[in-house]
């Protein structure tokens, strides 16, 4: 079994136990990230500690670590876990309390959970002919710019689109398309890439920060603005992105051919250049 950190300890999975009173559990009260680590170093650690920090604030949980903290401990937890790649979920709850009330308790210790898997590269064929999603109207609560652990309606999106065949499930709201249930969304129209603002209707990805950064170092054009299921239907290119995904093309939305069914031409270029980046952050 790996080797997994709760409330100030290392220990084996298995012997990793909460209590039923803690928050999480009960309420879903509390906040993730999710890491990726290649050749043992985590990726955009700045940016996923940042988004930690916002987060936790946003719910009014003082963050049991400094981002010094956090690093070490993070670091430590892929060195026992053999370094090389690996995904990292950490988990932060607001505690245990002794009954269960709606109202946050007055004194409670917040709980800290992280352990680590081998990180599944992308499989090629997704890269080379694309991946299909659907769309489904997006039925998450009003502030998904916080990384909650209560993912009930992301999961019940997530398992729509694995019935449906598809990999991704992208959320309209009110005819405009957000992002997806675990993911950022972009669409390309006439070499523009147009995605959702930033706000309480997304959550602002890590992945997503870099992208926009090498879209704007390629000269190409972002427009932050949510499209509508009209221009969605007729981009000549869609994508996804997430931290332990990176850049993925869509080539098929609800059944439909985008562009011209292959890996548009602004994606490769991005990709090319993400994968660049990457390999020179790491060497």
């Amino acid at each position: 079994m790996p080797e997994v950190y709760l409330n100030g300890r290392f220990m084996a999975a298995e012997d990793a136990k909460v209590s039923a009173m803690d928050r999480g559990y009960l309420f879903g009260d509390g906040v993730y990230e999710v890491i990726p680590v290649y050749r043992g170093q985590a990726f955009l650690l700045e940016g996923h500690l940042a988004r930690l920090q916002r987060s936790l604030a946003e719910i009014e949980i003082k963050s049991p670590f400094d981002n010094a903290g956090w690093s070490a401990l993070i670091a430590e937890l892929v060195d026992k876990n053999g370094g090389g790649d690996q995904s990292v979920y950490l988990q932060v709850t607001r505690g245990s309390a002794p009954q269960r009330d709606h109202i946050f308790p007055a004194t409670v210790i917040p709980g800290v959970f992280m352990m680590s898997n081998p990180l599944k590269p992308v499989a090629e064929s997704w890269h080379q002919n694309g991946v299909e999603v659907i769309t489904l109207d997006d039925i998450r609560w009003q502030r998904c710019d916080i990384k909650a652990i209560a993912l009930l309606a992301n999961c019940l999106l997530k398992q729509r689109a694995q019935e449906a065949g598809a990999q991704e499930a992208l959320l309209l709201r009110d005819g405009a398309l957000t992002e997806g249930a675990a993911s950022n969304a972009y669409i390309v129209v006439n070499g523009e890439i147009i995605t959702a603002p930033s706000g309480n209707q997304i959550l602002p990805g890590i992945t997503r920060d870099l992208v926009l950064e090498l879209a704007e170092q390629a000269g190409i054009n972002v427009q932050l603005r949510y499209a509508s299921h009209e221009e969605l239907k007729a981009a000549d290119e869609v994508w996804i992105s997430s931290s332990t995904k990176e850049l993925l093309p869509v080539t098929r939305v609800d059944g439909q051919m985008v562009g011209t069914g292959k890996p548009g031409n602004v994606w490769q270029n991005l990709h090319q250049r993400f994968q660049e980046f990457k390999s020179e952050v790491l060497q």
